[in-house]
């Protein structure tokens, strides 16, 4: 009888950064991405609002070859929400360069992409963003086939729906091979986008005339209930949750769902001990209690949850 074969590791992705972050702060976190073993992927690029303007398209372009230099691989994302011509062209630009992969941010990007990609067919498969609504196995076939190569599921999905529209043993079949599944396993997930800025109107600002009040916070303004419990952050044009998305308890669930790799997305306080957490319990064995115990003690934004995963509320609490 052969001896079963090792467990397959999961992947770790850097998500984009969701904050505005001072140049210097971005660029040394980047750095210490370059250097941790645990990083396989990083995406980069403006995801929230275009008149964060301190990083240009040749600027992520120079940090997309220094991670590439460092081994890692490198995703350039477009904007979920496109809202003038400006933001359209910025589009264009990324998904007509082929010098890296591209996560498709919206359905705009998308319909670029394929048309892309039918053209030069060699070039790297794209990412299918988490605000893409693919929710059915029908929508993922009919992507897969256009240049899309990895599959972000909407955060609400639950891990069991996750592997129904992608399994293991019949994954959709995209351009270099199955499609592969990389789910949002750990930051504050962003829920919502809208045209108005709400940390501008927080601070009775207009939206083109707002100060760029947002590089005030680091990860976000908290907004509590009533009560004076953590509910939501505003990001500009962003509204996020105040909790943690966490499944680092999840190992087995997210096998069983076919998930390949999974996203981390950056927060100020932490990141790097969540993801070294990450790795350990899910790829070195390491307890999960012992990770959770590493968690709770880095300072982290806000409360851990996983119910989406779990066909429950978003905000229940990762069990202690």
């Amino acid at each position: 009888m052969n001896p079963a074969a090792p467990p397959r590791r999961f992947g770790f992705t850097v998500g984009p950064l969701q904050y505005w972050w001072p140049r210097m702060q971005m660029l040394g976190f980047y750095a210490e991405m370059a250097e941790h073993p645990a990083v396989d992927t990083v995406v980069l690029g403006e995801v929230t609002c275009s008149r964060r303007n301190e990083f240009k398209f040749d600027d992520w372009l120079a940090l997309a070859r220094d991670l590439a230099g460092a081994g890692k691989t490198v995703v350039l994302a477009t904007m979920p929400l496109i809202s003038t011509e400006a933001e359209l062209r910025t589009l264009r630009r990324l998904c007509e360069q082929d010098e890296f992969a591209v996560e498709a941010g919206d359905v705009s990007a998308l319909a670029v992409l394929a048309r892309e990609h039918a053209a030069r067919p060699e070039r790297p498969a794209f990412v299918i963003g988490p605000h893409v609504n693919v929710y059915s196995r029908a929508a993922l076939a009919e992507w897969a086939p256009l240049g899309a190569g990895t599959w972000v599921p909407p955060l609400e999905l639950s891990l069991d729906a996750v592997g129904h529209i992608n399994p293991p043993g019949a994954p959709v079949p995209g351009v270099a091979g199955p499609v592969v599944t990389e789910v949002f396993a750990f930051g504050r997930m962003p829920l919502a986008f809208s045209a108005r800025c709400f940390t501008a109107r927080h601070h009775r600002l207009k939206k083109d005339e707002c100060d760029f009040r947002c590089r005030d916070d680091a990860d976000g303004l908290l907004l509590a209930t009533s009560e004076g419990e953590p509910f939501l952050v505003l990001n500009g044009i962003q509204t996020q949750s105040a909790a943690l998305q966490c499944l680092l308890d999840a190992g087995p669930a997210l096998a069983a769902a076919g998930v390949r790799r999974l996203r981390l997305s950056p927060c100020s306080r932490g990141f790097v001990q969540a993801l070294t957490a990450f790795d350990a319990v899910l790829n070195h064995g390491t307890p999960v209690g012992a990770g959770m115990e590493q968690l709770r003690a880095a300072g982290l934004p806000g409360a851990l949850v996983d119910g989406f995963a779990r066909q429950r509320p978003g905000m229940v609490e990762v069990a202690a």
